[in-house]
């Protein structure tokens, strides 16, 4: 049984082009999630595609502190040129912890506590996200077999444990500035992020 509930969609349109704008439902919290879709994702070809965990400050606010933004753009615009692949929104803030325990981690982080320092003084785990949600949106649009754009070696087992199959991972290393250096360095460090350093 599906963990969630495939509710709306509608075209979107970007600068990399448009998008088709799937709305979901999580069953048990009532959350909404998204999918954007180009082209035939359904076709029983490996799709490029990309898992994104909600990120307010780096999404939308421009925030310097991640590689979110950076990476949710990268990851529209590879789709874009590709013409077909599929980016889950999840709505995870924060790896999970919401966007006012992100904050509270920030302050900390200020005071000289990393990333995954800051969310366990909080009392969460280093990443709390749930990644059921994203193997059964993927499979109610009919995607099978994952190009998958990520540095985490978690969401490839992730998928592979749900039954969606990884038949490549693609890295996404963008936006390393001054400002997320120790950040980008405390996920490869400790959360086993494939990153190296850009040239």
């Amino acid at each position: 049984m599906s963990s969630v509930t495939r509710m709306a969609n509608s075209k979107l349109p970007t600068p990399w082009g448009t998008f088709t704008l799937v709305g979901f439902e999580e069953k048990g919290t009532g959350k909404d999630h998204a999918a954007l879709v180009m082209g035939d994702v359904a076709d029983g070809q490996p799709v490029l595609g990309r898992i994104h965990s909600e990120c307010l400050t780096g999404d939308a606010l421009f925030s310097l502190r991640c590689d979110c933004g950076f990476q949710l753009q990268a990851a529209m615009e590879k789709i874009a040129k590709e013409g077909r692949g599929v980016l889950l929104y999840v709505r995870q803030e924060g790896r999970g912890i919401g966007l006012l325990n992100k904050i509270h981690a920030y302050h900390l982080q200020d005071q000289g506590k990393d990333t995954v320092e800051a969310n366990v003084e909080l009392g969460f785990a280093a990443d709390m996200r749930d990644y059921t949600i994203c193997a059964d949106m993927l499979r109610s649009l009919g995607v099978k077999q994952l190009r998958l754009m990520t540095n985490n070696p978690r969401k490839v087992k992730a998928m592979e444990n749900f039954g969606i199959e990884v038949v490549e991972r693609v890295p996404l290393q963008e936006g390393r500035n001054p400002f997320n250096e120790h950040y980008l360095d405390t996920k490869a460090g400790k959360l086993g992020h494939m990153l190296k350093e850009q040239d």
